[in-house]
């Protein structure tokens, strides 16, 4: 039991650190053009230096919501970890940790809902480059997603023994 809860934790701190790196980093879509490589995040557009990231005005809502959710998956992915530690120690053997589990699962959704925003929204449409494709945030976006779906449910389920 102990070997599981160590490794829940470990998968949950790597949740966490991938959230970080896929919100702050520039690297959602990206794409050549003439001068090199452009990649753009949630944040910036990046060439040679990085700019702010001009959207449409029809595209502006979208964009500040993506944003707005990955910081809330952020904000409950550390919710989450610290409520599994202060119910490791204060819970009794037997009980579940049915609260972790549904704040892990409430930054599940979040996660959800601003990746799929931004697949609707943002995939193929970067400015001055020519074939454009998917970078390693956006990877790791959909790898917290079912790392954070799988450790929600495996709170819900687990029972300290």
């Amino acid at each position: 039991m102990l070997v599981l809860l160590a490794g829940i934790f470990v998968v949950h701190i790597a949740t966490v650190i991938m959230l970080f790196v896929s919100t702050i980093s520039n690297v959602w879509m990206v794409g050549s053009s003439g001068v090199g490589t452009i990649s753009t995040g949630l944040w910036l557009l990046c060439n040679k230096t990085c700019t702010q990231l001009s959207v449409s005005s029809q595209d502006e809502a979208s964009l500040k919501t993506v944003q707005a959710f990955m910081i809330l998956s952020i904000i409950f992915s550390v919710v989450a970890l610290v409520l599994f530690i202060i119910q490791l120690f204060t819970l009794e053997k037997g009980k579940r940790f049915y609260m972790t589990g549904a704040v892990m699962l409430v930054c599940w959704m979040c996660i959800l809902i601003a990746v799929s925003i931004y697949t609707a929204r943002f995939t193929g449409t970067l400015v001055y480059s020519t074939n454009p494709h998917h970078g390693y945030c956006f990877i790791l976006a959909w790898i917290c997603f079912c790392f954070s779906f799988i450790i929600g449910i495996l709170y819900l389920v687990l029972r300290k023994k």
